[in-house]
């Protein structure tokens, strides 16, 4: 009976986890969010008689919330853990498409959201993984899997002059050590930590843009199809996520794969 903890759950690729790794009714999965009721009726409605589903509500960014929300996931599992998803994520907007240099133009501004990426891409995730590992150590399975972007490989920002984005960039790329690190620390417990990106997924953002940033998106396109020829545009939630599991399957402390950050093709190509 695998266990599976699930930040970000109540939509997009989050939901997705808990749709498919709930679908095996052996699996008890267990969903972090930040409105329970919401996510509860959202199950009910899409996922209707799935009981090994658990909704815990709970900001990533509070301490004490994901603390109790490990004391939660121990009396629901008996007190171990096979998988830690951390997806919970901030991708804002308003520095999405534009460069480092013309956001400077508003330092209040940038500073603060340079600060909000970090402290929750990274500063909730070092949180959730140090109150969720002793579970983990007790589990099976022993893999944390963090959520990631090829947007934070250095070497394809700077072959492909992919300048926008950077405050959320900047934060996954710290994300990316915080997981390279957690595995030079329980390697040896023969726990896996990886940094993985879901590719480019089509989780409805786009419909949010303004007529601007969805010109400035398809620049984007454009750099996207010099990477890979053959992008066709995004991806669905479904194929991202049968993706990634098939990746952490394999994975594991013994072939050399801790730590590592790899795509959902398993190695570094991100689209």
């Amino acid at each position: 009976m695998p266990s599976y903890l699930i930040t970000g759950a109540n939509r997009g690729i989050g939901f997705e986890f808990v749709r498919q790794l709930s679908s095996d009714s052996s699996n008890t999965v267990i969903g972090i969010v930040r409105d329970k009721a919401a996510a509860e009726a959202t199950v009910a409605k899409e996922l209707e008689g799935r009981k090994n589903i658990h909704i815990l509500e709970t900001d990533v960014t509070d301490y004490n919330g994901l603390k109790r929300a490990a004391e939660a996931t121990a009396k629901i599992t008996g007190g171990g853990l096979d998988y830690v998803i951390s997806n919970a994520a901030l991708i804002p907007f308003w520095s999405a498409f534009e460069p480092l240099g013309e956001l400077g133009k508003e330092p209040e501004r940038l500073e603060k959201e340079l600060a909000e990426c970090f402290n929750v891409n990274v500063i909730a995730t070092v949180h959730l993984i140090n109150l969720f590992i002793p579970l983990v150590l007790k589990g099976e399975a022993k893999k944390v899997i963090t959520i990631t972007t090829g947007f934070a490989d250095a070497e394809l920002n700077a072959k492909y002059n992919l300048s926008i984005a950077g405050p959320y960039s900047i934060s996954k790329a710290a994300v990316n050590m915080v997981v390279a690190k957690y595995s030079a620390e329980y390697a040896e417990q023969g726990v896996l930590f990886l940094a993985l990106a879901p590719g480019m997924v089509d989780t409805g953002n786009m419909d949010k843009l303004t007529p601007e940033q969805g010109q400035k998106a398809m620049g984007m396109m454009g750099k996207f199809k010099d990477y890979a020829p053959d992008f066709s545009g995004p991806i669905t939630p479904e194929e991202s996520v049968k993706l990634m599991r098939a990746v952490w399957d394999k994975a594991s402390v013994a072939n050399g794969d801790g730590g590592a950050f790899l795509s959902q093709f398993g190695n570094k190509q991100w689209l």
